[in-house]
């Protein structure tokens, strides 16, 4: 039953509270707007689920911090906003469309070392600008061993809101949800492990999917 109707995260039931009052007043006046609104509904509830995932508790892996589409894995710099442009990472982009899953979740055991947001515009998240120009959210993780992860939520080119649902210095496990973005969106995680696993096309899991170990 949770993977036909799994729950749906808390920032969900006011946007299906509006869907669903919307649908009753277009029904009244149109069958055919009211099916539609019908569909729009369902959508709705399924953008916002937010089910169960099980990683492997193991922080040997890299787990996917997000569901969608890898569309670049690179070497880069870190993120000038963390005062880590000297280091270098592997970054993995991670597209989510309108029909992915958007709750995000850390990629390793791990504790929040610090968390920054930065206002910015709304270009299509799939484009390289958007990852400096966009609205976006960077979670600096690090393990017990001193292992430092960096996870980026971008907002896009629909998304008007970034949640963040964990604090500064707290304690995290592996898959634990860290956030969402409401609607298409683009999550990047900045990594040093010895073999990534993951491809570009590939379709990820967020918590479940590996996309690199050491």
């Amino acid at each position: 039953m949770n993977n036909i109707f799994p729950k749906i995260h808390k920032e969900g039931y006011k946007f299906l509270a509006i869907a669903i009052i919307a649908t009753l007043v277009i029904w009244s006046f149109s069958n055919f707007f009211g099916y539609l609104s019908i569909l729009i509904t369902i959508w709705v509830y399924f953008f916002f689920r937010d089910p169960e995932r099980f990683s492997l508790e193991n922080n040997k892996y890299l787990v996917s911090p997000a569901d969608g589409l890898i569309t670049k894995i690179e070497e880069s710099s870190g993120p000038i906003e963390l005062n880590m442009e000297n280091k270098k990472f592997t970054k993995i982009s991670i597209f989510m469309n309108v029909f992915n899953c958007h709750v995000n979740r850390s990629p390793l055991s791990s504790t929040v070392k610090d968390i920054i947001y930065k206002p910015g515009k709304f270009l299509n998240a799939s484009l390289d600008k958007a990852s400096e120009e966009n609205e976006r959210n960077y979670y600096l993780l690090k393990t017990e061993t001193g292992e430092e992860i960096v996870v980026v939520q971008i907002a896009g080119l629909i998304a008007r809101r970034i949640i963040t649902q964990v604090n500064k210095d707290q304690t995290l496990t592996q898959g634990e949800r860290i956030g969402m973005i409401r609607f298409g969106s683009r999550v990047d995680v900045f990594f040093n492990k010895k073999n990534t696993l993951a491809k570009i096309g590939q379709n990820v899991t967020a918590g479940e999917s590996i996309l690199a170990e050491d």
